[in-house]
């Protein structure tokens, strides 16, 4: 996998995380909830046609959302949250277990892209009262192409390229019900920032699951 690939994914990552971080709807419970500026990342307010745009203050107004929150947006971000947890269990395992510099490059980049986006989906969710989830989801193995507890547990004693062939199988249909769940979002959400992230889940997972079967030859799934 090129650098210049994996600077682009994990810009376009952190570029998202600051959207996402950026406003706060609160508890939306009816049609227009209004949009607010946080105190996280700075929102640029477009200014008159052939003007300059500032820097909105915190707690300004900036507009509404033009739909309320739905029962997939809140599925959505519930799932992804232990979703991607495993995914960092994962990629936390190859450096001590892989010799592979492609296949270390690739469980970096899925740990400075992700662990962004479950603390943007947390606060998202805490925003609209809900609990976050705990957890690794393990006990949801096989649903979304989450690993069960005897694949993970496969997966820490391997070494060397056995490792790496298990980790990208176990990473390709992790990605795939990833791209499931967010193509989900996408035909039933309505919050505009949960699908974004729908959206950038489909783009950048579709390029790591093209890379990853490569890497993984005539074996991959």
């Amino acid at each position: 996998m090129s650098a210049r690939w994996g600077t682009q994914r994990v810009s376009a990552a952190l570029v998202l995380v600051s959207v996402l971080a950026g406003c706060s709807d609160g508890p939306a419970e009816e049609r227009g909830a209004p949009l607010t500026a946080g105190s996280g990342a700075p929102v640029i307010v477009p200014g008159e046609p052939g003007g300059g745009g500032r820097t909105a203050t915190p707690g300004e107004r900036l507009g509404d959302s033009g739909a309320r929150t739905s029962a997939a947006d809140i599925t959505f971000a519930e799932s992804m949250i232990p979703h991607h947890r495993q995914a960092l269990e994962m990629a936390a395992l190859a450096p001590a277990r892989s010799a592979d510099r492609r296949l270390l490059a690739l469980a970096e980049r899925v740990t400075v892209a992700q662990g962004p986006e479950i603390q943007a989906l947390a606060g998202w969710l805490r925003g609209e009262g809900r609990a976050v989830p705990a957890g690794h989801g393990h006990t949801r193995g096989g649903m979304y192409g989450m690993a069960t507890l005897e694949q993970m547990n496969r997966l820490r004693v391997a070494r060397g390229t056995a490792f790496d062939r298990l980790f990208l199988q176990l990473m390709i249909t992790h990605h795939q019900g990833a791209m499931t769940m967010a193509k989900a979002q996408l035909d039933s959400g309505t919050d505009r920032r949960m699908r974004l992230m729908a959206r950038d889940v489909i783009s950048g997972q579709t390029i790591e699951i093209s890379r990853m079967r490569r890497l993984l030859g005539p074996a991959a799934p």
